[in-house]
């Protein structure tokens, strides 16, 4: 962890075991196509070809940030992926925090600053999240991998 913040977590947009499964299979149905097709013509190298790229991509969305949370000087502040507007959360203005299960499905889409229902969602992967209330009742779902340390971290500026 940097030691100039007081917790810092990087939400990656590939690291989705579900959407993962789901690019492992295609890539697989297509060197199935590839192995098992009788007449080799020119457009059945098009299915290695297709599989390749798929696990190629997968393994470049592995890397790929969607969204950073930093906690620091009683801010909590969201980068999102490069155009996305920073989002800065003003401890100062929250009046509840608890820990929470994300989504009751269990196909979420990844979502930076999405705003729907009276709440604020921020989610990659996993099923959990800290769900903040401000004083005007809008509510800012972040999803983590570390929901205790986070929960604690921000009981923690929230006092200081």
């Amino acid at each position: 962890m940097d030691s100039r913040y007081t917790y810092i977590e990087k939400q990656y947009i590939g690291r989705d075991y579900i959407r993962i499964c789901i690019r492992l299979i295609m890539a697989a149905f297509c060197f199935a196509v590839y192995v098992y097709e009788r007449d080799r013509d020119n457009t059945v190298d098009l299915f290695l070809v297709v599989g390749f790229g798929i696990i190629g991509v997968s393994i470049l969305l592995l890397f790929l940030i969607q969204y950073k949370t930093v906690i620091e000087n009683r801010k909590i502040i969201i980068d999102g992926l490069w155009t996305a507007k920073r989002v800065v959360i003003d401890l100062n203005n929250i009046v509840q925090v608890r820990k929470a299960t994300y989504s009751r499905y269990f196909f979420n889409n990844p979502v930076y600053n999405l705003h729907k229902k009276g709440s604020v969602r921020f989610f990659s992967s996993g099923k959990d999240a800290i769900v903040l209330t401000d004083r005007d009742g809008l509510e800012y779902y972040i999803g983590t991998q570390r929901p205790n340390e986070m929960y604690l971290v921000i009981q923690n500026e929230m006092k200081a």
